[in-house]
Formats: structure tokens, sequence, C-alpha cells
């Protein structure tokens, strides 16, 4: 199948599931060698989980199909350009390539407008809108050299 034939199946896919109301009008596909290993939907007011946009589902799913964290190999098909909680799963996943059918201007005019995320992250930590402050925690340190430390230790 080519890409527009799985980009289809992500615009099928995210029309049933909005239909049936469980969640936005977004869905993905991971495919791996040709072969569909990991499908998600938007799931975030059917489940109250902010972090169950249609990307972070199919890669969840993907990940259990494969027994693996690494996606490497394997790209994904998406609805709409991901947003950038998204996206960051999307390198961490190692994922190779993201194609999409909208564009986060074309989600944007239907009130998914993620712009602001962008903007912030652009911002020094210390002028974004959420404040976000070091506490010093005596240990704290010590579980990260620990964990680098640690022989069995699996790196991601």
């Amino acid at each position: 199948m080519d890409h527009k034939g799985f980009l289809q199946q992500v615009v099928e896919l995210s029309w049933e599931k909005w239909k049936a109301y469980e969640g936005g009008p977004f869905a993905a596909l991971v495919v791996k060698d040709g072969v569909v290993v990991g499908r998600g939907w938007n799931r975030v007011t059917g489940t109250n989980d902010p972090t169950a946009h249609a990307e972070m589902v199919a890669i969840r799913d993907a990940c259990r199909a494969i027994g693996s964290f690494s996606l490497e190999g394997a790209v994904i098909y998406s609805s709409s350009e991901p947003c950038p909680m998204c996206l960051a799963a999307i390198y961490w996943a190692r994922l190779e390539r993201v194609y999409h059918a909208n564009t986060a201007a074309e989600a944007a005019a239907v009130g998914f407008d993620d712009a602001f995320l962008y903007q912030q992250f652009a911002l020094p930590a210390t002028e974004r809108s959420l404040p976000v402050e070091r506490v010093f925690v005596e240990g704290a340190l010590d579980v990260l050299a620990g964990w680098a430390a640690d022989p069995l230790t699996v790196p991601y």
C-alpha cells in the first residue's frame, strides 16, 4: 500500500471514531515494513486523558504489539500534523518519518491550535506562562548517577 492508501485508512478511522463520539477528529497508524503495527485515534475526552492523542495511542499500541519501546524502521501516518507533544513522542519512539493529511493551520482553523505551545517553548523558561522551578532535594542526583552506573540499565 502507498502513502495515500495508509492516509486514507487514517481518515476513515478518524471519521469512524469521531462519529462514535470517542474523541476528536484525529487518527494515526504506525506502519513497519508495509504492515500496520499500531492504530490510534483521539481518546482525550473518552478517557479523560489529555495525552491520549491519536499519535500517542498509536505509538503505545505499536510498542505493545512489537514488544519494544523503539519503533526504529517504522513510520507514522496521521490525520493531522502532530502537535508538539506527539512530535516529541515520535522522536522518542525513533519513528523514521511522519506523513500527515491535514496541516496544523487547518486543525487550528477548527479549534485545535497548538501554536501557543511552540511560542512558549521558544521562550526562556523564566518567561513562560507556566512557572517551572527547580527545588533541590537530597538524593535526587544520586538516583540519576545510580541509573547511569547500573550495568543492568536498559539505555534509551
